[in-house]
């Protein structure tokens, strides 16, 4: 319950405060939807256990009242990584208020910074990524887009809001590469290869004109309707091409983790991979030379007669 806290000297709500941190969160700094959501759902958590402990003003916030939050958090089993996520949020916040003025000073800058343990992604290897990509179909105009969907995700390792952002002009076939929006609306041109440009040729010249109805806009993938394919089909179409496959079953951002380790395996360096991935930091992208490693070392203990 977030109800009685106020800014001091303003009279706004806790409601009102967090309307206005949500603006700030999706207008200002640009965060998907999934980021706004468990931001707000923090910043009410900090809210209620303000309130919980008798503090009924916001300028009360201080770093000690964050500590007690985060404490009560890791005593009722959060996760590392959702413990960094809300000390990212606390931070966020703490600086917004800040910055209005309803802090004095702004507390987040004194938190440590809480590390998250960073778990190796479930990844194909290229003999099942072959197979799933090789599965045969009717050809039909559903066959053609989900085979097209496939291979784009492992050519080019963009994420399932990336792809269903996708516009018919997005594709440049001479120079085979994609314009992708990416997080904080930044634009990166991402290559592919000829079977991606197959596939896309394919959905584009005897699937999508089918499926066109009026208003169907310049959408790249389609919905059965004619409209904008959403994320939910494109996790169905990736969980159903790797079930006929009897392949390790994952999500289209595992397809993602995919693509990038393969490109290391290939001889890509970090910083390509980081470009093509849109990662913002490369200290992101190093997860996978991890995963590479361990692909190593698997087929070391299981090849070399002293492993």
């Amino acid at each position: 319950m977030t109800g009685d806290i106020v800014v001091h000297g303003t009279g706004e709500t806790a409601e009102a405060v967090l309307t206005l941190f949500e603006r700030h969160l999706r207008l200002e700094r640009d965060l998907s939807p999934h980021t706004v959501r468990a931001y707000i759902g923090d910043v009410t958590s900090l809210l209620g256990h303000l309130r919980a402990t008798a503090h009924d003003t916001l300028g009360t916030l201080d770093v000690a009242a964050l500590r007690e939050w985060l404490g009560d958090q890791h005593q009722a089993g959060r996760s590392r990584a959702t413990l960094a996520r809300r000390t990212a949020c606390a931070r966020v916040f703490t600086a917004f208020c800040h910055r209005r003025g309803w802090l004095a000073a702004d507390p987040g800058l004194l938190l440590g910074t809480a590390k998250s343990t960073r778990s190796l992604p479930a990844v194909l290897d290229q003999a099942e990524a072959e197979a799933v990509l090789a599965l045969d179909g009717p050809g039909d105009p559903k066959d053609l887009r989900d085979r097209a969907i496939m291979e784009v995700l492992y050519a080019t390792g963009v994420r399932v809001s990336e792809l269903c952002g996708l516009d018919v002009d997005d594709v440049d076939r001479e120079r085979t590469t994609l314009r992708v929006m990416g997080k904080g609306r930044k634009e990166r041109t991402v290559p592919f290869g000829l079977p991606a440009l197959h596939a896309l040729d394919a959905w584009c010249v005897r699937g999508r004109p089918l499926w066109i109805r009026e208003g169907t806009g310049p959408a790249l993938f389609l919905g059965v309707r004619g409209g904008r394919i959403d994320q939910g089909t494109v996790r169905r179409v990736v969980h159903a091409r790797l079930n006929r496959a009897e392949s390790t079953d994952m999500g289209p951002h595992g397809l993602r983790h995919t693509a990038a380790t393969h490109m290391l395996e290939g001889g890509a360096d970090l910083r390509s991979v980081q470009e093509m991935l849109g990662h913002a930091s490369l200290a992101t992208t190093q997860v996978y030379t991890h995963v590479s490693i361990e692909r190593l070392r698997t087929a070391y203990r299981q090849a070399h007669p002293r492993a």
